[in-house]
C-alpha cells in the first residue's frame, strides 16, 4: 500500500479521466491502491456537461452556481475512475479535514507565531483584516489583509516551479 499522492486534479488542469485512468491503473497494479488529491470545483464542467446530456437538472444556487454538495464532484469522479481502474472500493476524504488534523511543522509554527504577532498589533491598533502574506504588497509583508481585497476565484498559478515539479513528482503532465 502506497501513502503517496499520484494525482493532483485541480480546476486550473483539464482533466482528462481516460489518460488519468491508464496512468493510474499501472499505479493501482504496483501499490494496490491511488490517492488522489482533488480540489474543489475540479471537473465540474464535465459533470454538468454529462448530466444535461443525460437530460438531468443541474442544481444550482439562488445566483446560478452550481451547487458542488449537490453533485460530489468527488463522488462522482471515484466511482468513475474506480470503474476504469477496477477499483473494488473507494474513499472520499475532505481535504479540509485532513489539512486541519495535519501535525504543523516548523515552517508553519514560524508563519502563525508571525501572523499571531502582528494579529496582537493589528487588534490593538483598531485594524481589522485577515491575518496573512499579502502578496500584493512588496514584499508580501505579514499583515491585516482588508476584508474587502479576500475573495475566491483566483486560479492557481501553474507556470509556478512548485508546482510544475509536483505535478512531475507524482507522474502527471501539467497541461
Amino acid at each position: 500500500m502506497s501513502r503517496d499522492v499520484h494525482a493532483v486534479w485541480i480546476p486550473e488542469l483539464p482533466l482528462d479521466i481516460e489518460g488519468e485512468a491508464a496512468r493510474l491503473s499501472k499505479i493501482m497494479d504496483e501499490h494496490g491502491n491511488v490517492n488522489i488529491f482533488f480540489s474543489e470545483g475540479c471537473g465540474v464542467n464535465e459533470i454538468v456537461e454529462a448530466m444535461e446530456k443525460e437530460g438531468q437538472t443541474v442544481a444550482r444556487d439562488a445566483f446560478g452556481h452550481v451547487s458542488l454538495d449537490k453533485i460530489n464532484p468527488g463522488k462522482y469522479f471515484s466511482e468513475k475512475l474506480a470503474e476504469k481502474i477496477n477499483a473494488e472500493k473507494t474513499l472520499v476524504q475532505k481535504s479540509g479535514y485532513f489539512g486541519r488534523s495535519a501535525k504543523s511543522n516548523a515552517f508553519d509554527r514560524d508563519l502563525i507565531a508571525k501572523c499571531a504577532c502582528e494579529g496582537v498589533k493589528s487588534a490593538i491598533a483598531g485594524v481589522s483584516g485577515c491575518m496573512g502574506q499579502d502578496e500584493d504588497k512588496e514584499g508580501c509583508p505579514i499583515r491585516a489583509i482588508e476584508f474587502t481585497r479576500i475573495a475566491g476565484g483566483k486560479p492557481l498559478d501553474l507556470k509556478q516551479s512548485w508546482v510544475q515539479q509536483l505535478l512531475v513528482d507524482v507522474g502527471q503532465k501539467s497541461s
